[in-house]
């Protein structure tokens, strides 16, 4: 809150979330995901006034050395503004916060000493009943920014508002990169007979060497929910057939979904020209007690499917993760998860620890508590105990 902005605060939560960031890059490395969005609250209210910290000399190593492992990795960062962030709009106060708070993010990414290829990404803004009228001012308005903001600046179509044909039209009137969205494209589109190949080519043609590699917005629907609702994990079957019509793959495919770095994962592997089954042993050890609890039938097809060690069945070995994770818990599943999570302690365990579980235990038998009450006690026995197999486990997120 605002009224707790003070400079200790804000120093304290700076520190915090650099640290949170420098561990999220470590982890992406190790997980070669190559694309990682960095909210825009690492600083906050990094573009009010009421921030009065001097963040960027205060931190200026820690920048720096996240920087340099972002470069070294040949990762690409970006930025993403709110919805609060329009540049279009009828409001001068609202116009001078949106400059305000693009001067943010272009200063933040330029403190990890990182090159223009790192990118704000921004959508237009209203229509304000005139498209034509809101695109001449984001036009006028664009003037205003600096260099700093200009060089990392990349426009993305709408599900709303502005779509593809709106963008490209835009992005080439004022030289600037555009970023195809294909769920945005599906419910807003200007052209259907078009499809998603043809647009991420011309979006090609704006993307400049300086750029960097062409970026693109993939999503797939929820189903359960309304228009435009990401889907809670990127269906790789549905993937791989995009993937695979794509005319050329050399560019960085941004996947928006609820399990962020789990389909991040899934996809990497999916798409790897060099195979290993190593790598999905890796995978079965963080999923296999998550899938042990939803469907027993699908956990011993996936040990069945990795018993070949000169096979890669990725394709196969995520829809029995997909499959198994769609469907709702039972009683006996969780319970035959739970015990043999619960092996990892039964030696190590203290007596009130012991009592503690299997009172617990008998509860959730009886209905009287949820399975979650027995993963959160696990969990913190797993951090006590540093079992680290078990704190990679994928069980605690489900």
């Amino acid at each position: 809150m605002i009224k707790n902005a003070n400079e200790e605060n804000l120093y304290d939560i700076i520190a915090h979330n650099l640290c949170v960031i420098d561990n999220t890059i470590d982890y992406n490395i190790k997980n070669n995901i190559k694309l990682f969005r960095i909210s825009s609250d690492l600083i906050p209210f990094g573009s009010n006034p009421i921030n009065t910290l001097p963040w960027i000399e205060l931190f200026k190593s820690e920048f720096l050395d996240i920087g340099k492992k972002i470069l070294t990795s040949g990762m690409r960062v970006s930025m993403h503004p709110g919805q609060y962030t329009v540049l279009n709009s009828f409001d001068e106060g609202v116009v001078k916060r949106a400059i305000d708070d693009l001067n943010y993010h272009a200063l933040l990414l330029d403190s990890f000493g990182i090159g223009s290829d790192h990118k704000i990404v921004l959508h237009i803004g209203g229509v304000y009943n005139d498209k034509k009228a809101a695109v001449k001012r984001f036009i006028s308005n664009y003037q205003y920014l600096e260099q700093s903001v200009k060089k990392r600046l990349v426009l993305e179509n709408d599900d709303k508002s502005y779509n593809i044909c709106d963008l490209l039209e835009i992005g080439t009137n004022l030289n600037q990169p555009v970023i195809f969205d294909n769920l945005h494209n599906k419910i807003n589109s200007c052209d259907k007979e078009k499809n998603d190949y043809y647009w991420i080519n011309e979006c090609r043609k704006t993307w400049r060497e300086k750029d960097g590699q062409q970026k693109i917005h993939y999503s797939q629907q929820d189903c359960e929910k309304s228009r435009g609702a990401h889907s809670n994990t990127i269906r790789i079957n549905e993937f791989m057939e995009f993937y695979n019509n794509l005319e050329m793959k050399d560019m960085d495919i941004m996947l928006e979904v609820k399990d962020k770095n789990l389909s991040a994962i899934k996809c990497i592997n999916s798409t790897l020209k060099k195979n290993d089954i190593k790598l999905l042993e890796l995978e079965w050890s963080k999923y296999k007690y998550a899938i042990l609890e939803k469907s027993h039938i699908d956990y011993i097809g996936i040990r069945k499917l990795l018993q070949n060690k000169n096979d890669y069945p990725v394709i196969q070995f995520y829809n029995f993760i997909e499959n198994a994770l769609e469907k709702q818990n039972d009683m006996g599943g969780s319970i035959n998860a739970a015990l043999h999570v619960w092996g990892y302690f039964k030696d190590i365990a203290t007596i009130k620890e012991k009592d503690n579980f299997f009172n617990k235990f008998d509860a959730y038998k009886q209905e009287k508590i949820s399975i979650k009450i027995i993963k959160s006690f696990l969990w913190k026995l797993a951090i006590k105990y540093e079992q680290i197999y078990l704190l990679e486990s994928y069980y605690f997120l489900f």
